[in-house]
């Protein structure tokens, strides 16, 4: 077993990975930028480094100075958590040459996996379903209108490398075809370094389905059940949860063989996540892309079945088998995860900003991966998530209730949060029915600025909010956003007229 890891991330995943460490009696070491100095994962790990200024280019991307400080700590093995290099082949090469071993898959299945058109060849090849579509990139405007017209509208156009909604284009119509083609293949350049873009079938009620599966080098794969990933804005993630609700047994038990067999045929090794497109009208599901590392909502599958799935990365890199089999997995109950983010809840615009009060939502059955504290100022460099709240209830609705009371004891001021939005999505018809689909917040979702807080009753965040009209010069601003009847309402709580 190794004796210390360096984590090559920061934020809330840095620490759910030092926690892991603890917990295995291996010791961690954290890297951090200019911007990061004062984090929380440097605080708790054993070992802390500088590695250069607050962008990431010049710091968590950089390869050179996180394998320098690998070697200076004594490092045995290498964890990425999810983002920055993660998923980068070349940075698990570089590690391998150093003679570290990197905790995640071999650098072929990233590279299989990490391009969207290869891994839909693979897929195709090992028998599992994927989304009518073009069979590699489109490289022409010629060509675009002929596999459009045989695929049908409406249609997606996506970034072959691409990621976080970026480089994708939806196509209602023919008349709209080379204009968002256009979009697509300038925007993949800028974020992904490649203009490669290809096309599939728009699915109408699509509902987004991953399983997570396992690997190791012993031959042996499994699965650990599916998680629900369709409460998403602008094709990002929003809340998650385990199991979906849309899913029959027998729904379940196909699409977790399908992620195994997708598996099996790369011969994956560690933690991975086979992403679906499941069609809540027709039943059917296609296989949409593979995330060769540890999900942001990991912590859902680990509450309804029990196994820490850091750990099990730790062991299976360091050569020992899965500590379980298929048939020991059952799913115990239902996990439902918020993404907490320093953000506008109306415009979602980034809200960096030194957090000033904390309190953490507490009781049982409620988990908090937070890199937040009073004090700490997050920063405008990176992805905005401070924290991951989840909980568990023995059946769904037990677990959307243990959400609505967690997230009213939530509370994080001096920067905006999506905390009320959260609020207000799980008291949301098609939530608690769990028939919405990836359309839901974008097309449906009723929390406009005049609802979006009448579920807010924590008067710190009141007060804050009217404190911060009042700065603005915007009077109306706390009528729009139904704030006065709360007041009313918490005036009458202490007896005042």
């Amino acid at each position: 077993m190794f004796k210390k890891i360096l984590i090559a991330n920061r934020g809330e995943i840095a620490i759910r990975v030092i926690r892991a460490c603890r917990d295995m009696g291996i010791r961690s070491v954290s890297v951090f930028s200019e911007a990061d100095r004062n984090s929380l994962h440097v605080l708790l790990s054993d070992e802390a480094y500088p590695i250069g200024p607050a962008p990431s280019n010049e710091s968590y991307l950089n390869v050179d100075k996180i394998l320098s400080v690998a070697k200076r700590a004594g490092a045995d093995a290498i964890h990425p958590g999810y983002g920055f290099l993660s998923e980068n082949p070349n940075f698990v090469r570089r590690v391998e040459e150093e003679g570290l071993t990197f905790i995640g898959p071999k650098p072929e299945s990233m590279e299989v996996m990490g391009d969207k058109i290869s891994a839909k060849e693979q897929m195709k090849k090992s028998g599992v379903p994927i989304v009518p579509g073009s069979d590699g990139a489109i490289e022409t405007v010629e060509e675009l209108k002929k596999v459009a017209k045989e695929v049908g509208f409406p249609l997606l156009i996506k970034a072959s490398s691409g990621g976080g909604g970026k480089g994708m284009r939806y196509v209602a119509e023919e008349s709209q075809l080379e204009s968002n083609y256009n979009m697509a293949r300038s925007e993949a350049k800028k974020f992904f370094a490649s203009d490669d873009v290809y096309i599939e079938r728009f699915v109408q009620s699509p509902k987004h389905i991953e399983i997570q599966i396992f690997g190791d080098s012993h031959g042996n794969t499994i699965h650990l059940f599916e998680r629900e990933c369709s409460m998403q804005r602008r094709h990002q993630k929003v809340l998650e949860e385990c199991p979906s609700p849309a899913l029959d047994e027998e729904s379940r038990r196909k699409m977790g063989e399908v992620a195994v067999k997708a598996a099996r045929s790369i011969n994956y090794l560690g933690a991975g996540t086979i992403e679906f497109i499941f069609d809540s009208i027709t039943k059917e599901f296609f296989f949409m892309e593979m995330n060769t590392r540890l999900q942001v909502e990991h912590p859902v599958t680990e509450m309804c079945t029990g196994v820490d799935l850091v750990q099990e990365q730790i062991r299976v890199a360091a050569g020992l088998p899965l500590s379980v089999k298929q048939e020991d997995l059952k799913l115990n109950g239902h996990a439902i995860e918020a993404r907490i983010c320093a953000e506008d809840p109306a415009t979602f615009a980034p809200s960096p900003g030194l957090i000033r009060r904390c309190r953490n939502p507490q009781g049982s059955f409620i988990r908090l991966d937070s890199s937040a504290f009073p004090g700490y100022e997050v920063p405008i460099y990176y992805d905005p998530m401070v924290a991951k709240l989840i909980v568990w209830g023995r059946n769904r609705d037990e677990a959307i209730q243990r959400m609505d009371r967690a997230l009213a004891e939530f509370s994080l001021t001096g920067i905006k949060t999506n905390i009320v939005l959260h609020k207000s999505l799980i008291h949301e018809e098609a939530f608690r029915s769990g028939e919405y689909t990836t359309q839901f917040i974008d097309n449906d979702f009723s929390g406009s600025s005049d609802n979006l807080f009448k579920f807010v009753d924590d008067r710190v965040f009141l007060i804050s909010l009217a404190v911060e009209a009042y700065k603005n010069l915007k009077p109306k601003s706390t009528a729009d956003h139904n704030i006065y009847s709360r007041w009313k309402d918490i005036g009458r709580q202490e007896g005042q007229r």
